[in-house]
C-alpha cells in the first residue's frame, strides 16, 4: 500500500510539473523573443534561443512610446479602481450579509442582475456621463465608472456569510458598534477573500483596453494596453519590440501574484462555501 501511494504521488507530481511547464512556456517564449533581432523572430522554422541576445527591443519600446507616462497612468487608474471596488464592495457585502433591513434580498438580486448584462451595454451611457462632466481624456475618466462591481459584492458577501456570527455577536455585546465590528473583526477574518478580490480588481484595471480607448485621445493620458497597441507598425510588426513591451507591462502583475498567491488561492477555494 505504501509503495502504491508513493507511486501515485510521483505520477501526480510529474503531471503537475508537465502542465506547469506548459503554462510557463508562453512567458519563456515572450522573454526569449524580446532578446532576439527582428530577423531571428521571423525565421521559419522558428528558433527558440537567440543566437546573439540583444536589448535593442527594450530601447525601442521607450523611444516609440512614452512608456514611463503610460506606466504612471496605468498605476494611478488601477490603484483607484482597486481601492474603490474593494472599499465599496466590502461595505455593501457586509451589509447584505449581516444587516437585516427591508428589501435586502430584493436589492441584492437586483445588483446580481447587473452581471447578466454585457459590459458593452454601459459604454454609451458612461461615455455621455463623462462627457457631461467634462472628464473626457483625463485620468479620472479611466477609473471613475469602474469603482463599483456587482461581482465583488457577491464574492465578499459569501465570505462574510461563511464567518461565525457568534464572534460578531460577542463583540457587539462587549460594546463594539457595527462599524468597529466590521473593521476590526469581520474584515480581518475575510482577509483571504479580500486579497483575492483585490488581485482580480487589479487585473481588470491593469488590462482594460476598451474603455481607455474610448475616453482617451492623447498619449499623455493613455494606459499600457493602449501603448502596446501603438507598438504595432503599419506595415511591419516587430515581434521583439511587442514582446519586450508586453513583458514590461506584465512584470508588476506577476510580482503581485507571487506575493499574494497563498491568499489568492485560498480565497478562490473558499468562495461560495455558504449561500
Amino acid at each position: 500500500m505504501h509503495a502504491q501511494n508513493t507511486r501515485n504521488k510521483v505520477i501526480v507530481h510529474i503531471l503537475l510539473i508537465f502542465f506547469g511547464l506548459i503554462m510557463l512556456f508562453p512567458f519563456l517564449w515572450m522573454i526569449l523573443t524580446s532578446l532576439k533581432t527582428y530577423r531571428e523572430s521571423i525565421l521559419v522554422p522558428p528558433i527558440v534561443f537567440p543566437t546573439q541576445p540583444t536589448t535593442e527591443a527594450y530601447e525601442k519600446v521607450f523611444s516609440l512610446v512614452p512608456f514611463a507616462t503610460l506606466y504612471k497612468n496605468t498605476i494611478m487608474s488601477t490603484f483607484m479602481i482597486t481601492f474603490g471596488q474593494m472599499a465599496i464592495s466590502a461595505c455593501a457585502a457586509y451589509a447584505f450579509a449581516r444587516i437585516r433591513f427591508p428589501g435586502r434580498n430584493v436589492i441584492f438580486f437586483l445588483i446580481l442582475s447587473v452581471l447578466m448584462v454585457p459590459g458593452q451595454v454601459y459604454i454609451l451611457p458612461q461615455y455621455l456621463i463623462m462627457q457631461n462632466m467634462g472628464l473626457l481624456n483625463t485620468i479620472t475618466a479611466l477609473w471613475l465608472p469602474n469603482i463599483f462591481t456587482a461581482y465583488g459584492t457577491f464574492l465578499l458577501r459569501q465570505f462574510f456569510m461563511s464567518l461565525p456570527v457568534e464572534i460578531e455577536e460577542a463583540a457587539l455585546i462587549d460594546g463594539c458598534n457595527r462599524y468597529r465590528t466590521f473593521w476590526s473583526i469581520s474584515l480581518p477574518l475575510a482577509r483571504s477573500g479580500f486579497v483575492s478580490f483585490g488581485i482580480i480588481a487589479m487585473l481588470f484595471g491593469w488590462n482594460d483596453l476598451l474603455w481607455p480607448t474610448i475616453v482617451t485621445s492623447s498619449q499623455e493620458k493613455m494606459t499600457l494596453p493602449l501603448g502596446l497597441n501603438l507598438l504595432q507598425g503599419q506595415y511591419v510588426i516587430e515581434y521583439p519590440v511587442i514582446m519586450a513591451g508586453s513583458l514590461l507591462a506584465t512584470l508588476p502583475l506577476i510580482v503581485v501574484f507571487l506575493i499574494f498567491q497563498k491568499q489568492f488561492i485560498e480565497g478562490i477555494a473558499l468562495t461560495g462555501t455558504k449561500a
